[in-house]
């Protein structure tokens, strides 16, 4: 048996403190014995506490210092928004950490999905702390950079729902570190892979063509089922020239012989190639073996004919893949279509030119276009490139992400729920919004996205509103997509009890209802703010407001009657009083 040498080393220090307090007890019985025997206490509790885990020298923010005294709001820029109608979109100007804790105050366990790119810490760029920087002369760059990532991911944790994810990019500067730290965060059971981005450009600075990076992926709780699927490879090519041929009007004959050129020229996975076949509709099918599949047991056999010669086919060795009753579903001998090179189709169900070969069963590619998300994801490291599509050059932002990188990772979990709510709060150039918009153009999703970086070097107005703004004006999108702009603001309470500093909360209560509901409040009938008396008689008096409302958010000093109360109650309306509601909890709970 091993000897754990850290708990027998644990246990002879108890036992030194033991008797040091022993000896304190006995010979002496002044204020300073009793300090120093608790003193001997807190030695003993620090000794016995657990060792293992992430060890690093906790560091204090700026921002921390500002939130001990201060806690942030939101106002709005109206002048940067862009309203389309619908579920609106947010970019949140100010520091991250800030903007975290508002989020824990409106999106409690309600965010579907985070993508976040923090800085990599790399010996040479480090990384800005305290409006410092952080580099490889700074001998607590680690601890530093743990520090900063610790407390958001905390409170990302927070904002997770319960079916939530978080995708997180590092490199090797901080690999490992980052890992034991999510796994003290999110727990180690809810680790669920580290992707590799084979970003297939070389990066040559240490003698090595070095090619990828790492995206940690961790679930809110690992006992739900999930499935990350992402499109085969090929697909978009595909479709793009079966809707040629189709514009084209070339025959089903002409369009699998492009079809197949494209599969001879490209190397996709035999599961694309397969899928060889065009109907009527241009759809792409491919056929499906009808033979019992396992080797060990038998199918069942029964008597199938051939639409046309009407005699019985070739019954396989093991037996069908299907029981009578659903092939007889699955077939259509009153509805025979004759292909060009001589077989038939009945219904679901494909046939030769006679009965001497097998049917097969007919599948579309558009219902089996999904893989399961392979742990290596190859793209190219592209984010320059498109950049340059909206701003006219590339190096308006250093090492943005790749938006087709993202627009895998995103689509991974929301592809059969495409209502829903994304984060990114190390937002950048803003790649994550362009995927965000750009899925719900392709699927008609309902995806909404929440982005929030700082405005170093103008970074959030110049480059990241504005990357947002044209992918807007410029994009194809089937549903029209909403932005609001938001900055972080601070209300002082040092030295102020609550209700001296409630007033001034108030002045940004309209952002965060608009942020919790993804709403523009003015346009919106399902909800209200109420900060008067007078406001409230007039609501209760307008059935219009009262039938279409279903939640209002009443002012701390407005006080409902008894009749009032019954009014919303029979109503179904509910309500939230203000600014309670957001700010009675403390931070991050």
């Amino acid at each position: 048996m091993s000897t754990n040498l850290a708990k027998q080393k644990r246990e002879e220090l108890n036992e030194k403190l033991n008797e040091l307090k022993s000896f304190v007890e006995e010979n002496s019985k002044d204020e300073n014995a009793r300090k120093l025997l608790s003193y001997i206490s807190e030695l003993g509790k620090d000794i016995n506490s657990k060792k293992y885990g992430l060890v690093f020298e906790e560091h204090k923010e700026g921002i921390d210092e500002k939130l001990e005294t201060h806690i942030p709001v939101l106002a709005e820029e109206r002048d940067f928004f862009i309203n389309n109608g619908g579920d609106m979109n947010f970019l949140i100007e100010g520091d991250n950490l800030a903007a975290l804790e508002l989020l824990t105050k409106t999106h409690k366990e309600s965010i579907d999905l985070i993508y976040i790119d923090p800085p990599y810490n790399t010996l040479k760029d480090g990384f800005t702390y305290s409006d410092n920087k952080v580099d490889g002369n700074d001998s607590f760059r680690h601890s530093k950079w743990l520090s900063f990532m610790e407390k958001r991911l905390v409170l990302a944790k927070t904002v997770l729902s319960e079916k939530g994810v978080i995708f997180i990019s590092v490199d090797e500067n901080e690999f490992a570190q980052l890992k034991i730290l999510c796994d003290q965060t999110f727990g180690e059971r809810n680790f669920v892979e580290c992707l590799i981005w084979n970003k297939r450009v070389p990066k040559n600075d240490k003698g090595i063509g070095s090619i990828h990076e790492y995206i940690f992926l961790y679930a809110k709780d690992s006992d739900y089922k999930y499935k990350f699927m992402m499109q085969k490879d090929g697909l978009d090519e595909i479709n793009n020239l079966v809707a040629d041929c189709k514009k084209k009007e070339l025959s089903i004959k002409e369009t699998e012989t492009k079809l197949k050129q494209l599969y001879k020229k490209n190397s996709y996975d035999r599961g694309i190639t397969l899928y060889n076949a065009v109907n009527e509709d241009y759809d792409v099918w491919g056929k499906i073996n009808l033979s019992w599949p396992n080797a060990n047991t038998f199918g069942p056999r029964y008597t199938v004919l051939h639409p046309i010669t009407n005699k019985p086919v070739k019954i396989p060795e093991r037996g069908w893949r299907w029981s009578e009753d659903t092939f007889k579903n699955k077939v259509d001998y009153d509805n025979v279509i004759e292909r060009h090179d001589g077989s038939y189709i009945c219904g679901e169900i494909w046939f030769s030119k006679d009965e001497n070969m097998q049917p097969s069963a007919i599948k579309l590619l558009k219902d089996v276009d999904r893989m399961l998300l392979r742990s290596i994801i190859s793209t190219k490291s592209d984010g320059g490139i498109e950049l340059e599509k909206y701003f006219g050059k590339k190096s308006v932002f250093a090492y943005p992400k790749s938006n087709s990188l993202m627009k895998i990772l995103i689509d991974s979990i929301t592809y059969d729920n495409n209502d829903c709510t994304i984060l990114d709060f190390f937002a950048g150039s803003g790649t994550t919004a362009q995927a965000v918009i750009e899925l719900n153009a392709e699927d008609n999703g309902n995806r909404k996205f929440i982005l929030t970086t700082n405005n170093e070097n103008n970074i959030c107005r110049e480059i990241t509103y504005e990357r947002v703004k044209r992918v807007i004006e410029t994009g194809e999108q089937s549903n029209q997509t909403s932005l609001k702009y938001f900055k972080v603001d601070y209300v002082p309470i040092s030295n102020r009890l609550y209700y001296e500093y409630a007033e001034e909360l108030l002045k940004g209560i309209r952002e965060l209802v608009e942020l919790e509901n993804a709403i523009n409040l003015q346009d919106n009938k399902e909800i209200a703010i109420i900060l008067t008396d007078e406001d409230l008689e007039a609501f209760i008096n307008s059935i219009e407001q009262r039938q279409q409302c279903r939640v209002i958010y009443l002012g701390h000093d407005v006080l409902a009657n008894s009749e009032q109360e019954e009014i919303l109650k029979i109503n179904s309306i509910a309500v939230h009083v203000i600014p309670d509601y957001y700010f009675t909890e403390s931070r991050g709970k």
